[in-house]
């Protein structure tokens, strides 16, 4: 049985407590009561509204003296303004403390809201404190996957101090500077990922700011000035860069802009490295992140949440984040055991693309690249683009003509598809003179594919504008073979080819694949919809949750960026042809790669033109990137795909689904638009928003 003494000390400790608010919907209630708006409220307490929006739906507390003064306000207003029933429940309280004094509680185990769980690492005083003002039944709710990051791999944080996390988590963040920001990162926020294999690294915690924290922090809310605006970056003598500086940090050569990774160099095993996006510096572009920077701060940390959960913690544009998936799924290096010392080192980790850049074949490469420029070379390079075709307005017929509809059908993620158990060379590429054709090796050959006769209202296989091969070119290996299958005995020339093989990108196309289905999922758009209704969840999906569409389009941004930084060309007014750029010191900086992905992409499309010609005796209009356009007596896909006597789809052609390479309806409009850019010899990549044709090198 408890002592007398134990009582009284549990009952000072309660005492002595910071005081408690009633719940968020109570607060609201009481302020409405009295006639007060949020925006007066925050004037009284020197806040922000947000603040106090924040306050009344459970997202965060007050921090003192603030939390004293409002609880203050609060009590004043609760004894004005009683809520119903409240009468009958204070008379209960004597009664109840007496059953309590009068029990043989244990006091030891009751559990106090400061105490340190059980589980995982202590947290930080301060941690601890923002930490005891939310809702215990939250805190339960969110059990840590890793106990070195208990609060999740990032944080947006807000003017007021707030940092945002996922699961509905709030931090209390006390920083008035940058290197004040990093330190409380590093040291107290609890915020990372752990590494996606088991040979590569933790990924960095990710710190959002918006306008009103960068503001707050002494940057400014947006970069103004040519200079600025040209390089994206901060100047070197701007006070923020120098008290980064000072505090004994580095920026990497980017510059503090709207990416800035603030690091120092690793001691031992233990990285300190934090990743900044200023939202007001552009930090999510629109075409990538659809309505984000809008979003309240608390809805961008959940989109951001789920695509770090599902795809990668952000360390930049979605180009940036899809190499980077690369290298965490496929680390450049493994430890090895060093046999003459018996210690371990690093070494090399088959099937990646290994620590040094590597040049490309001249074909391979681009017209600037250092490798053609000091050879002189002139024989040509590979075309391996995504299609822009429009079928001569001679070849169509006048039932086509008459017409009333014209639909296009845009498959999903049609280059993720094509990554899929795509063997591409990991070596050095080897020189060959007259080589028999293998199908099986990656590489570029020189071959003549004019010859081949194929069906004019059709796009040719062999060229991205569809036209008929003229005479010799470079192809990759995908093509070659589909000449081949195709009947035509390839004879090649020449040939840029690798001995080392693999799937490099075998990891990275599976876990893409399953954000982009279970995010589709999350909307509504399941596997298991039969055809009308995939087409009227595709319809109305973008309206059940803008977060998880924005989520969406993300991840389609990371595919087709990931692909096109492979060939990041030269950026910037001071680069010369034939100087090496910085993208070329990477090992990712591989258009063979990139290549490969793209020609069995458009050789994946032109076998379902075929197959459908085929089987309806349809063709298309037009075929943009990875968007097709047939004439259609009806406005529905449903009314020219074809169907078999049961209802199922005939295997070969398109077919509906939300499973990457499987078609989806799309808005013609568009697409007609685009087609007529085409007609006047304009690139539609440069002038469709959105990019979706755009298979170049990323940001």
């Amino acid at each position: 049985m408890a002592s007398e003494e134990e009582l009284f000390a549990s009952v000072d400790a309660l005492l002595n407590e910071e005081p408690h608010l009633p719940p968020p919907a109570e607060r609201a209630r009481l302020r409405e009561a009295a006639g007060i708006t949020q925006a007066r409220l925050a004037t009284a307490l020197k806040t922000t509204t947000q603040s106090v929006k924040n306050w009344e739906n459970g997202r965060s507390e007050p921090k003192s003296p603030r939390l004293d003064a409002y609880q203050r306000l609060l009590n004043g207003w609760a004894a004005k303004y009683p809520a119903p029933g409240a009468a009958s429940a204070a008379a209960t309280v004597p009664a109840a403390l007496a059953a309590l004094a009068a029990s043989d509680v244990e006091t030891a185990e009751a559990p106090q809201a400061r105490d340190v769980p059980a589980a995982g690492p202590a947290r930080p005083a301060a941690l601890a404190g923002a930490a005891s003002r939310r809702p215990a039944a939250k805190k339960a709710a969110r059990p840590a996957v890793d106990p070195r990051f208990p609060h999740g791999p990032l944080a947006v944080l807000d003017g007021d101090g707030c940092a945002y996390g996922v699961d509905g988590i709030v931090l209390d963040c006390p920083a008035t500077t940058v290197p004040e920001l990093v330190e409380w990162t590093l040291r107290e926020s609890g915020l990372g990922a752990p590494r996606l294999h088991r040979n590569g690294k933790d990924s960095d915690p990710l710190i959002v700011l918006t306008a009103a924290a960068a503001v707050k922090l002494g940057l400014p809310e947006r970069l103004e000035g040519h200079e600025q605006r040209r390089s994206l970056r901060l100047p070197e003598d701007h006070p923020v860069v120098r008290q980064v500086v000072k505090a004994k940090w580095r920026l990497t050569q980017r510059g503090f802009g709207p990416w800035a990774r603030i690091y120092r160099k690793v001691q031992g095993t233990q990285r300190q490295c934090v990743q900044l996006a200023i939202l007001s510096w552009d930090a999510l572009d629109e075409r990538s992140w659809p309505g984000v920077t809008e979003m309240e701060p608390a809805d961008i940390a959940r989109v951001l949440g789920v695509y770090a959960t599902r795809v990668i913690t952000p360390r930049g544009s979605t180009a940036v984040s899809g190499l980077e998936l690369m290298t965490a799924l496929r680390p450049p290096t493994r430890a090895v055991r060093d046999e003459a010392t018996g210690n371990w080192m690093p070494g090399h980790n088959p099937g990646s693309l290994g620590t040094e850049p590597m040049d490309p074949a001249p074909p391979e490469a681009t017209a600037e690249h250092p490798v053609v420029v000091s050879s002189g070379w002139s024989g040509g390079f590979l075309d391996e683009e995504a299609y822009q075709w429009v079928r001569d307005v001679s070849l169509l017929t006048d039932e086509e003509c008459t017409l009333p509809h014209a639909v296009g059908l845009d498959l999903n993620t049609a280059f993720l598809a094509a990554a899929a158990r795509l063997v591409v060379g990991l070596s050095e590429p080897d020189h060959f003179h007259a080589p028999a054709f293998n199908p099986k090796i990656p590489g570029s050959w020189l071959v003549d594919l004019s010859p081949i006769e194929l069906d004019p209202r059709l796009p040719s296989p062999f060229a991205p504008d569809g036209t008929r091969p003229a005479g010799p070119a470079w192809y990759q290996t995908h093509t070659v073979a589909y000449a081949q299958e195709l009947g035509y005995n390839v004879q090649p020339m020449e040939a840029y080819l690798r001995r080392e093989t693999g799937a490099y990108l075998d990891p990275w196309h599976d876990r893409l694949k399953t954000a982009y289905v279970d995010t589709l999922a999350g909307l509504g758009v399941t596997k298991d919809l039969d055809d009308r209704a995939f087409l009227a969840a595709m319809e109305r999906h973008k309206d059940v949750d803008p977060a998880m569409a924005a989520v969406l389009a993300a991840i389609k941004a990371t595919v087709k960026g990931g692909i096109g930084k492979l060939r990041e060309r030269p950026q910037g007014k001071k680069y010369k042809e034939g100087e090496r750029w910085p993208a070329l010191q990477r090992p990712t900086w591989r258009p063979d790669i990139r290549a490969a992905v793209i020609s069995k992409a458009r050789i994946n499309m032109h076998r379902k033109l075929r197959n459908m010609a085929t089987m309806t005796g349809l063709y298309p209009l037009a075929v943009l990137s990875d968007c097709v356009v047939y004439p259609s007596p009806g406005a529905s896909p449903l009314d020219f795909l074809p169907y078999a006597a049961s209802g199922k789809p005939q295997p070969g052609g398109f077919r509906l689904g939300p499973t990457p390479g499987l078609a989806k309806l799309e808005g013609v409009q568009s697409m007609l638009w685009a087609v007529g850019l085409m007609e006047k010899g304009l690139n539609p990549a440069r002038h469709i928003k959105g990019g979706d044709a755009v298979l170049d090198e990323g940001e």
